[in-house]
């Protein structure tokens, strides 16, 4: 009789369990449940406390510290009268754990097969009897990846207007003790290529480890493929923990991020990591909201934090950029060297990124030879051809050639409109008259309104004049031919 009424509240228990499990199921989702609760078994409800097992340890801590006010209130919902829960660990150990990391590595060598990646080799039989031993050292070093660039520090980068707040961001993060809470987690930068993201989560990288912080640096790409191996080797939990246990996790390209049991883990890191108060820096080629590919809520998570673009390199970045190239080619070529203004023709031309630069610093120090005249503009914008952008040509106003030309020959514009006439203000305000009957459909007359009210006949003498020091002046030539590029382009 003791018997019989022992297994009916067994049952009746049981059943009560999986209703739980279903409300749970429905509100956290698919992947969260089984992810937390697949190994989470009830064992008893008594005196107000119901007792659960569940196969780990982290599996253990993370319930209790995330999930306890919705277990309860899933319970109060089917059982009622329940003020407590206790997780304990099984000393079995992980039967069901083992079977669902069997089923995810299925589904990810599926996944992985679909997108084109090869899933890294099963461990051997005796590697997966013997484990992962305590410091879990074979995940980690399967998660530390390429050894970082050591020429991408902080040391080199080079900083403007473009990447001013990211740059001020990552120092924030560089500059805090390992105890502090961040100030904005995670840090997301976005940028297009070549526009220096990388260079700064290493430069990040860098610096955190010389201050003495435990750091990772992930591509999308190793992240995949270390989840894949850990899960086909049984070593899942120690993938997790080594993961959860570092000061900084720095995840470059996660636009790349693909697969749903991928994308569920990589959420959970980032949970974990977040609330536990560890620093998160993210990096990607769009806006978290952009990312159409990502699970929602971990592009929920991503906008949490601080989102700072690196925009296009301005003008003056670029030609910082060039400088340091030049500079740093010369102690390989040490007779490469550019006349100033071809430098500028390279740094207002090429405006797409900073490899497209160092690409034209390799074509002009191919086209360069010992004991030869230093090449002109004619000839690097012959070199450098196929990296200039096309765009369509610019119509030039005068106003934009007054601009330009005042700040060619350090004067200001209302110099050239001005009556003085020192040499330093008559001859820019020459060449600047001279661009505008080249480069405009405007009238002499129209011209010298223009520039202060002239004559037409002020205007046609500049013109002459200039034509006659282009012909007889080969610097002359070259700076006119450059400033009328800068207009056009």
């Amino acid at each position: 009789m003791f018997c019989e009424f022992e297994i009916k509240m067994t049952r009746s228990m049981d059943e009560a369990w999986t209703r739980c499990c279903h409300r749970l199921r429905t509100e956290l989702g698919e992947d969260v449940f089984l992810s937390w609760f697949g190994s989470l078994k009830l064992e008893t409800v008594a005196a107000g406390r119901a007792t659960f097992t569940i196969s780990t340890k982290f599996l253990k801590s993370w319930v209790e510290a995330h999930y306890q006010e919705k277990i309860l209130a899933a319970l109060n919902g089917e059982i009622g009268g329940v003020s407590a829960i206790h997780v304990g660990v099984r000393a079995s150990g992980g039967v069901k754990t083992v079977a669902r990391e069997v089923v995810n590595a299925k589904v990810l060598v599926e996944e992985t097969v679909a997108i084109g990646l090869k899933p890294a080799p099963a461990a051997e039989p005796a590697a997966r009897r013997s484990g992962v031993k305590g410091d879990g050292r074979n995940v980690l070093e399967s998660l530390c990846g390429s050894p970082l660039d050591r020429r991408l520090t902080f040391s080199n980068f080079l900083v403007g207007r473009a990447n001013q707040l990211a740059f001020n961001a990552a120092q924030r993060v560089i500059d805090s003790d390992p105890g502090d809470s961040p100030a904005f987690n995670p840090l997301f930068v976005h940028a297009s290529v070549g526009l220096g993201k990388t260079h700064m989560l290493q430069a990040i990288a860098h610096s955190a480890l010389v201050a003495g912080r435990s750091v990772i640096y992930l591509t999308a790409e190793k992240f995949m493929y270390g989840f894949v191996s850990a899960l086909q080797s049984q070593q899942a939990l120690a993938f997790k923990d080594v993961l959860r246990s570092i000061d900084l996790l720095i995840f470059d390209d996660v636009q790349f991020l693909t697969g749903r049991v991928i994308q569920a883990e990589f959420g959970h890191t980032l949970n974990a990591l977040v609330d536990s108060g560890r620093q998160i820096v993210v990096a990607a080629d769009r806006p978290p909201g952009d990312l159409e590919s990502l699970d929602e809520r971990v592009r929920s998570r991503l906008a949490g934090g601080l989102s700072v673009e690196i925009g296009l390199l301005d003008e003056a970045l670029r030609l910082k950029i060039l400088e340091a190239r030049i500079s740093a080619a010369r102690s390989q070529n040490p007779h490469f060297e550019l006349a100033p203004q071809v430098v500028a023709f390279v740094a207002h031309s090429i405006v797409s990124n900073g490899r497209d630069l160092e690409g034209a610093v390799n074509r002009l120090i191919a086209h360069s030879a010992p004991g030869q005249p230093m090449l002109t503009v004619e000839q690097a914008e012959a070199a450098i051809r196929d990296l200039i952008r096309a765009r369509e040509p610019r119509r030039v106003k005068i106003e934009d050639i007054q601009k330009l030309v005042a700040n060619h020959y350090s004067v200001t514009r209302a110099d050239i409109l001005s009556s003085r006439r020192t040499a330093t203000v008559v001859k820019p305000r020459q060449v600047a008259m001279y661009l505008a009957k080249a480069l405009t459909l405007r009238s002499l007359p129209e011209i010298g309104r223009r520039f202060g009210g002239r004559d037409h006949t002020t205007v046609l003498h500049a013109v002459r004049k200039i034509e006659g020091l282009t012909a007889s002046n080969p610097t002359m030539k070259e700076e006119i031919e450059l400033l009328k590029r800068m207009l056009q382009d």
